[in-house]
């Protein structure tokens, strides 16, 4: 690993920690640092006006988040190969629990990647701080209209608007490949297609053979189970 990616990777894995006290409201803020300073950067965010107006959080809150994302990012932004290995630091139990059934580790970097692609809105190949804060905004405070819009654009690999067979069989196999094939109770071989099958039998309500926004947001809501696993989609990320 280069030394600018180690330092990125290091500094992302402090500003996870700064953004947890910040939602817990636990952080200590330091008033020396109350201004954004935005001299030394590749890229540059939007206006903290704009970026209020668009987001959940307060101007006092983005000026903490910027403050981290760019004091340990200089460049300001994220790429892939620095998420996945930032990601697979918060998902460690599916290969601890591997190691005790099987030398197979569990892999979260497939998942991973599609959750940078839900995270990098504007397909650049890159996270810039605009879409993490837009999405951390969603996914911590949003609405829940506002937040199955956005697991529906993860789930929407090729975003072309539905959700197929295709793109949620490879969801659901990433999911199990990061929690860990050798998890007790066993899971099933057939475990990822019994979930595409039971997701496309409750969702796909005109049968065919895809699923909707209107049809994912309308089968969620009447679902207090699907309401439930949003919550814990929130604590994966």
């Amino acid at each position: 690993m280069t030394g600018c990616a180690k330092r990125c990777k290091q500094g992302l894995v402090k500003f996870a920690v700064t953004l947890h006290k910040l939602v817990t409201g636990t952080l200590i803020k330091d008033k020396a640092d109350d201004d954004l300073e935005m001299t030394m950067v590749c890229h540059r965010p939007e206006g903290l006006d704009q970026l209020e107006a668009q987001t959940n959080f307060s101007k006092r809150e983005l000026q903490v988040l910027y403050r981290g994302f760019k004091n340990e990012c200089p460049s300001g932004v994220v790429n892939e190969d620095t998420f996945k290995q930032i990601y697979s630091q918060f998902f460690p139990h599916g290969g601890e629990v591997c190691q005790l059934f099987s030398s197979s580790p569990a892999d979260a970097s497939t998942y991973a990647h599609y959750l940078f692609n839900a995270f990098d809105t504007g397909h650049t190949g890159s996270i810039k701080f605009e879409d993490f804060v837009t999405a951390l905004s969603i996914l911590l405070r949003g609405s829940v209209t506002e937040k199955l819009q956005w697991t529906f654009n993860l789930y929407d690999i090729n975003r072309d608007g539905y959700i197929n067979k295709e793109e949620m069989t490879d969801i659901v196999r990433a999911i199990y490949d990061m929690m860990g094939k050798y998890t007790y109770p066993v899971l099933k071989n057939d475990a990822p297609k019994q979930h595409v099958d039971a997701f496309f039998q409750k969702m796909d309500k005109n049968r065919d053979g895809v699923v909707t926004l209107d049809e994912f947001i309308f089968s969620c809501q009447e679902d207090e189970n699907i309401m439930r696993s949003l919550q814990l989609f929130e604590n994966v990320i």
